[in-house]
This record gives structure tokens, sequence and C-alpha cells, in this order.
């Protein structure tokens, strides 16, 4: 049976190749892609809402409740141990593997990823953690483009474009927006436009949220109704409400990497449980708007026009009755979030930054305008327009994507109307936070691998470049005990002109011999006995470790002036050489690759 399939797959992969063009079956691929991540989107915002929605039904707003301590510990439980016991690998940090996948792997991601991420962070979020279903269901779309066009045999080069076109599709279907999808996919996973690009990535884009619209209707995500208009005298207040989401996705970047940074040092996962559990259940017990997603406190605060709405916010917890403290407990929110995330997510469960992202900046926009009208000095600014512009300012910030963080809002909200300030404040906040880290939260981790793809054409063919196609391993290697005699026929046998010279017990690299500097000896058979290799070698003008970078490498060149140089393992084990001519020729194969349009 097994063989029919594949029989009957191969027949159907020579059909068409036969009878479609490749440019045209790129196009049915995009739109099967779109289809198939939109379900999956639709799929996993029911299964959360389902959960969420059996546990906390029966809450009372007017007081603690004591299951905010336990809910959460259950939920990264279950998903930790489904990720140890039924997937075998790491499925966290999503948007990160995607651009490992497309860097380094050729745009090829693990089969597993199509369903896994799905499982994982619908229990997670369901049961409390307090992380978005966004990240998860990027990799699950990427992972579909991927598969599918492994599946038809395509090249790598359709893979990337397949596993951006799974990354538009999944944005669009979650949020209803096609433009942040595509916008998303071009800022963040650095995937390049052209002309052969952009439509497969506009057809998933479009197809995800026509399914969406379909299923669900065509009302935006979060009802937002523009009650006053954008007035130019706030603009000085919209620029400082962008430095102000830039400082605060700073803090969410650093903070998030540093708790990571604990959670890392811990091996036992029953110890992240742990540690990750009795800190999430905590903040959530007093915090409740941390329980899960947080949109319903994005819609609160969208919609809300009154103190007595906006104090809805402290339901379920101690602080319910207190108005007086709302600002005071929205910046505790602001402070303690990251906390909340990366307890999630380094306890064992699975989700991403967009929702904290979003859910961070809607409030940071509420309390500055809040704090802004109680000064007489101050003009009035609407709370739910600056909500919105917060939104937009940190999703910005967090992401290092000014136009995603612009088109999503408008999108997710139909707030087009503040088109102006929402891009205002998203390249206030984006050139705040550049200032300080180079990176988005998302790609910092590759950057300082050197395995990141970028937009600079020049540092994205060498990021595609891998060292062990540019090693060579045809050189003779000689010992430091082998006398001139010995010397010369490894000259004999070889046919370049530097020799390494290795421990012959270990194999570390001790050195270097050039035919050059012997050369004037090397004919006086009365020498072969009196020089040793330890006395004719010299040391290398610089060493390359197997797991550096390419642009580190043609750094290391352009500082020695060097055109071969030896590399070896973090041992100082010796495994080649690499020569500039070697690393040219294959960066032009890759340029004209990556360049074909």
């Amino acid at each position: 049976m097994k063989e029919e399939k594949l029989s009957l797959l191969q027949r159907c992969i020579k059909w068409r190749e036969a009878n479609i063009k490749e440019k045209q079956f790129i196009l049915i691929l995009s739109f099967l892609v779109g289809i198939f991540t939109a379900f999956a989107a639709l799929v996993l915002k029911f299964f959360i809402h389902q959960i969420q929605n059996f546990l906390t039904d029966n809450f009372n707003v007017t007081e603690a409740n004591y299951l905010y301590l336990v809910y959460p510990v259950v939920g990264i439980f279950l998903a930790g141990w489904f990720v140890r016991n039924i997937v075998k690998d790491d499925i966290s940090h999503g948007v990160t593997k995607i651009l490992y996948a497309i860097s380094r792997r050729q745009g090829r991601i693990k089969r597993h990823n199509i369903w896994s991420s799905t499982i994982a962070s619908a229990i997670t979020i369901g049961f409390g953690g307090s992380v978005g279903a966004e990240a998860p269901i990027v990799l699950t779309g990427s992972a579909i483009g991927s598969n599918l066009g492994s599946v038809f045999k395509m090249e790598h080069r359709t893979l990337m474009l397949l596993v951006g076109c799974g990354a538009a599709g999944a944005i669009a279907g979650i949020f209803k927006a096609p433009i942040a999808g595509l916008v998303f996919t071009l800022e963040v996973l650095m995937i390049d436009l052209t002309m052969s690009s952009l439509l497969p990535l506009l057809i998933s884009a479009v197809t995800a949220a026509t399914v969406s619209y379909i299923v669900t209707g065509t009302e935006a995500m979060f009802k937002f109704h523009l009650d006053q208009p954008f007035e130019l005298e706030r603009i000085p207040y919209v620029i400082l409400l962008g430095i102000f989401c830039g400082l605060i996705s700073l803090y969410f970047t650093r903070a998030m990497n540093s708790v990571e940074g604990v959670f890392g040092k811990l091996n036992n996962p029953y110890k992240k449980l742990a540690f990750g559990g009795v800190m999430l259940s905590v903040l959530i017990f007093l915090f409740p708007p941390l329980y899960g997603e947080g949109y319903d406190t994005i819609n609160l605060l969208l919609n809300g026009t009154s103190a007595e709405e906006w104090d809805t916010v402290m339901n379920n917890s101690m602080f319910y009755g207190y108005g007086n403290l709302l600002l005071v407990y929205l910046m505790l929110i602001i402070l303690l979030k990251v906390f909340a995330s990366s307890a999630t997510n380094g306890g064992g469960g699975c989700g991403g930054i967009f929702a904290p992202s979003l859910y961070l900046g809607c409030i940071a926009g509420f309390v500055f305008s809040h704090f802004s009208n109680d000064f007489a000095f101050s003009p009035y600014l609407p709370e739910k327009n600056f909500a919105l512009m917060g939104m937009a300012g940190v999703m910005s910030g967090v992401m290092h994507a000014p136009l995603t963080g612009v088109f999503l809002i408008a999108e997710l909200t139909g707030g087009y109307d503040l088109f102006l300030p929402l891009m205002i404040v998203s390249v206030s906040s984006y050139l705040t936070i550049i200032a300080f880290e180079p990176h988005s939260i998302y790609s910092m981790r590759l950057a300082k691998k050197g395995q990141l793809l970028t937009h600079h054409k020049d540092k994205a063919v060498l990021t595609l470049m891998k060292m062990e196609n540019v090693v060579e391993k045809d050189f003779v290697v000689v010992h430091p005990e082998m006398d001139l005699g010995q010397l010369v026929k490894a000259i004999a046998a070889s046919h370049r002109n530097v020799f390494p010279v290795t421990d012959k017990k270990t194999g570390e690299l001790l050195g270097i011999v050039l035919l050059d500097d012997i050369r004037n000896i090397m004919f006086r058979q009365e020498l072969y006995h009196r020089f040793t290799v330890n006395k004719l070698m010299t040391s290398a003008s610089a060493r390359i470790i197997d797991t550096d970078g390419m642009e580190q490498v043609m750094q290391t060149f352009d500082d020695t002036k060097a055109w071969n140089l030896p590399v070896v393992d973090e041992e100082g084990r010796y495994q080649g050489f690499v020569s500039k001519s070697k690393i040219f020729n294959s960066y032009r194969q890759v340029l004209v690759h990556f360049s074909e349009d």
C-alpha cells in the first residue's frame, strides 16, 4: 500500500512537471498554504476559547479566585509533558526557528511543527499561560508551506518562499489582516520583495484572510469606534508616547532575555516547572488580567468610556472596588507581564510574544493618556485612541517592525482614521529601541551566532553560505618531529604550498610550514637530518573556528590580509583550510541563485 502511494505521488509530480510551469505551480501551492494556515489558526483559537470558557466561566468577579493558583501550573505541566514525551523536540521560539530555517536549513521545517505547536499552545494559553497564540501559528503555517513544498520536491529557494507564504497566511488568518501578514513576512522574516515573491505572498495572505472572514464574519478582531478624530496639537504627545513605547519595548526585550537565561540554567524540567509555575500562578492570582492572551483587557480599554467601565479590569482580584488604584494596578501589570510570559515559556509552556506586545502597548497608551489628562496644561488625550496607538508602538519596538505595527493595528481594529498617528508612534518607538538594541527579540539569538538573514544582500549571501562547503581538506599534514627529508617527501606528494603541523596524538594544530620559507634549503640533502619541522614551522596569522559565521570569517581575512587560513574545532584540532578563492567562488554561486527573480 505504501509503495502504491509513493508511486502515485511520483506520477503526480511527473505530470505536474510536464503540464504546469513552476511559477504557476508555486501560485497554486501558495493558495493551498493560505487555506490550510487559515483553518489551523481557526482551530487553535477555537480550542483556546473553549478551554478558557470551561475553566473560568463560573468565577466570582467580586473576589480573588484561588483556582488561578492551579490552572496555569496544570497548563504548563501538560504542555511540557506533551513536548517532552510526544513531540520530543524543542518547539519554543517559533519565529526564531523560522528565521533559522530560512538562513541555515534552506527553508526546511520539521513535519511535526504542523501540529505540535498548535496543540501545545492551545493547552498553555487555555489554562492561563500569559503568552500569545500567534507565534505558534506562524510556525505552524511556515511548517505547512515548507512541507507542502517538500512533498512536491521543490528546490530550496521555493521552500523559503513557501515558508514566508505560511507565515503571511498565519498572520492574515488569525488577525484577519492580509496586509499585515505580507508586511510581517518582509520585515521580520526578511523575505526579499521581488516580483516572483510578491504574488505568492499576497495570494496566501488574501486567501487566509478570506477564509477567516467566511467562517467568523467580516468584523475586525477588536471593535473600535473613533469618537474623537486626531488633532494636530496632539502630535508632540504622540511622539512622546512612541518614545515611551520604545522604552517599554526595551525593558520587555532585556527582561525577557534575562529571565530566560535564569530558566536556561535549570537543567531539570521539573525544576523549571516548579519555578515557572509558582511565578506564573502567583502573578495571575494577584493580577487576573495576566491570564491568557489578555484580549479581553484590550477590548475593554479600546471601548470603555468611563471610570466605571475601566475599573472592571480589576474584576476577579483582591483589588476589586479600589478604582482609585487603577493606574497603579495597570503600571504594575506593565512591569510584571514580562515575568508572566517568561515564566510560561520557561516553565514548559508554548506561546509567543505577539499578544503580550499588543497587550502591553494597549495598557501603556491608556496609562500615558490617562495620566496626562490629570494635568491642566495638557490637551485632552482620548484614552481609547492612545491605547490603540500604544499597541502599534510596543509591537513596532519589540519586533523592530514599524510597518507591521501600523498595518496590523489598523486592520485589527479598523482604525484607519488614525493612520498618521499610528505611523508617528511606530517610527518613534522603533527609533528609540534601535538606539539600544540593533536586533529584534526574535533575531538577536541568531545574530549572536552569525546565522541571521537580513535584507543586506552581501550579508544575506554570506549567511546562506556554510562553512563545511568552503573548507578544503586536501592538505598534507606534517608533524613537528619530522625532519627536513621527510618534509620534502610530503611536499613531493602535495600540490599545495602550505602544510599544517599537528600533534601526532591529539591532532591539535601547532603551526604551519610555508613552501616559500624553506625553498632555499629543501634541495640541500646534507641538511635533511639537521632541521626538523618544529624549527621550520611558523604560527598562522589567524585561526578560524569551524562554528564561525561566514561574515566573521571574511572579517578575519580582511584583518590578516591572508589568502589561506587554517580551520580548527573548539578544542583546537585541525580541520582543514579556507581560502579566499574558494569563498569567492562559493559566494558567486550563492549570489546568482539568491538573486534570481
